[in-house]
């Protein structure tokens, strides 16, 4: 078998794994079995909740509490509200939104408590918000996760009396400033009774529900989620880079307690982020059975768990394309890298001296540079001169991972589209790689797999050599990297790509990596005339972005800004 069919199969492959990783599951209809988690039951709550708009403190909020209440008894719960005074600050937003001048909101947390065997055994905490920002039904923010709580609460008592506690916080003010959080976690007397908190999030309204923050020294807590949930999504990666960002959540809120605590949330669909377009028929059921299965998943596991609280050192933590979560101990990255120092001295050893090498790591260093050059440009065209709209931008995502990827692609024409290396090249190609994978094995072991474990791979595709052997190995090491650098680069670009598209560099160049071995080059007039034609794309899309009018899904309280 040909190199060029076998890349053409490297290729496929790789987009059908990069599909998976990105797709949420299939949902269940209403008829599923009871001990199941059933996005078609939990759109009936998702219905009556995002039916309109509900801020804080409105009227309509109210109605909402009413429903959760009700829920929350039809099923046999322990429920009471716990109303508290929302701060200045928030009752400044709360005013902004609302139009009316409230000095002191009272907002209130709804409550639950579906008993356990044994009631002095540390509980699990489910928590999500009931309150909306102004304008927005909120079916995904954060309707979606309220529905799924409830429909998990249910799934659990089907299947029996739990052995402990199962509580079910749905609070106020999350939008306001994470109020209820607050209120619950400095002063209801029932925080002392939680062991371990679930809290489920969505900036947008479909796409996986991923795993993106735990609590510290979480060991013990990614060994229980990788027992338990049977399509996860989420990483170490995402783990590290979220404790860089400013963002929070409800559960910041207990970031300085003893809780082992899970952030769970949707990215997907971004246009839908307190939009006002968020209604339950915009919300992807996958996304919201997607978000109910792990969720049910992980806590039957700490229901059942002897031991909660329990803590060891960081892991890296990675789903291998939804089918189980790959965890091990920080210092294996390096043993990984030993590996792959082994194979590529190996695979030099092959052909060609150190000048073909040094050209090898100069196109790789050429490609990061070029396309990070390239997608910052097309970037900027997108933008336009004046300050641009945050919840604008994230209607653009689509469009601007169009653009991202020819951008990617072109830069990949003109410095590797005419290049067939020798083995001496390859290793040269992987060199820059395998020396960042190093850096960040040093400084974040965490988020280091995201190099290591890609460059070890086509290492050991490298080391294997260019016979059928070497062939096979590239199909089957190779598949796997572009599939999750596909994967990789859509979330990327779901999660800052409206500001830092040039970070979809990385991506590419591991994906370029592992389909290098079996690249037999085009001629340079063709690469430079396929490169010309996706630039143009990627500016005429960038153009589309930049003169489009303001989305029609862009928050009313923010279209002015």
């Amino acid at each position: 078998m040909g190199k060029r069919l076998i890349l053409v199969a490297v290729l496929a492959l790789g987009v059908l794994l990069g599909i998976r990783a990105t797709t949420p599951p299939a949902p269940l209809g209403s008829d599923a079995p009871p001990q199941d988690f059933a996005a078609g039951r939990a759109m009936a709550d998702v219905r009556s909740i995002a039916a309109r708009p509900h801020l804080a403190a409105s009227a309509e909020n109210a109605a909402v509490r009413a429903h959760i209440a009700r829920r929350m008894q039809a099923m046999g719960m322990e429920v009471h509200e716990t109303p508290f005074t929302a701060p200045p600050e928030s009752a400044k937003r709360l005013a902004w939104w609302s139009g009316k001048d409230v000095p002191a909101p009272v907002l209130t947390n709804v409550i639950g408590v579906l008993p356990g065997k044994d009631r002095n055994l540390p509980a699990v905490l489910l928590m999500a918000h009931h309150d909306t920002v102004g304008g927005s039904p909120g079916a995904a923010d954060d309707t979606a996760g309220v529905a799924a709580l409830l429909e998990t609460a249910r799934a659990v008592r089907s299947g029996g009396q739990p052995a402990r506690d199962l509580i079910v916080l749905i609070t106020d003010g999350e939008e306001l400033g994470l109020d209820g959080a607050r209120h619950f976690f400095t002063s209801d007397p029932l925080r002392a009774h939680v062991g371990a908190v679930i809290n489920v999030e969505a900036r947008g309204g479909g796409g996986r529900t991923t795993l993106f923050e735990t609590s510290a020294d979480n060991g013990m807590a990614i060994a229980r989620a990788a027992r338990a949930i049977q399509r996860p999504a989420g990483s170490s990666l995402a783990v590290y880079i979220y404790k860089m960002l400013p963002n929070d959540t409800d559960l910041t809120e207990t970031r300085d307690g003893p809780w082992t605590g899970y952030n769970f949330a949707m990215i997907g669909r971004p246009q839908l982020y307190h939009s006002p377009k968020a209604t339950p028929d915009a919300l992807d059921q996958g996304a919201l059975q997607d978000m109910g299965a792990q969720v049910l998943d992980l806590t039957r596991e700490l229901l059942r768990a002897e031991l909660l609280s329990g803590k060891a050192a960081d892991v890296v933590f990675f789903d291998v394309f939804g089918l189980g979560l790959l965890v091990y101990p920080a210092w294996v990255g390096w043993a990984m890298l030993a590996v792959a120092a082994l194979a590529l001295g190996l695979a030099a050893r092959r052909g060609g001296g150190w000048r073909d090498g040094l050209a090898g790591a100069g196109r790789t260093l050429a490609l990061i540079g070029l396309a990070a050059l390239v997608l910052w440009a097309v970037n900027q065209i997108s933008l336009g001169t004046g300050r641009p709209n945050y919840y604008d931008r994230l209607a653009a995502i689509p469009r601007l991972e169009v653009m991202a990827l020819c951008g990617g692609l072109a830069a990949f024409l003109l410095t590797l589209g005419a290049c067939k290396a020798k083995p001496a090249g390859l290793v040269g190609a992987a060199l820059p790689l395998f020396l960042l994978g190093a850096v960040l094995q040093a400084l974040a072991p965490t988020a280091a797999y995201i190099v290591v474990v890609p460059v070890m791979l086509v290492a050991l595709a490298l080391a294997a050599g260019e016979g059928l052997t070497g062939r096979v190995a590239a199909l089957v090491l190779g598949a796997p990297v572009i599939g999750y650098m596909i994967s990789m680069g859509h979330f990327v670009m779901q999660g800052v790509g409206p500001n830092l598209p040039m970070a979809a560099a990385l991506p590419l160049a591991l994906a370029t990596l592992a389909a290098l071995p079996l690249w037999e080059g085009l001629s340079a007039r063709t690469a430079r005339l396929a490169a010309a034609v996706l630039l143009v794309i990627a500016v005429g899309t960038a153009l589309n972005v930049r003169l489009d009018p303001l989305a029609d899904t862009v928050p009313a309280y923010s279209a002015d800004k």
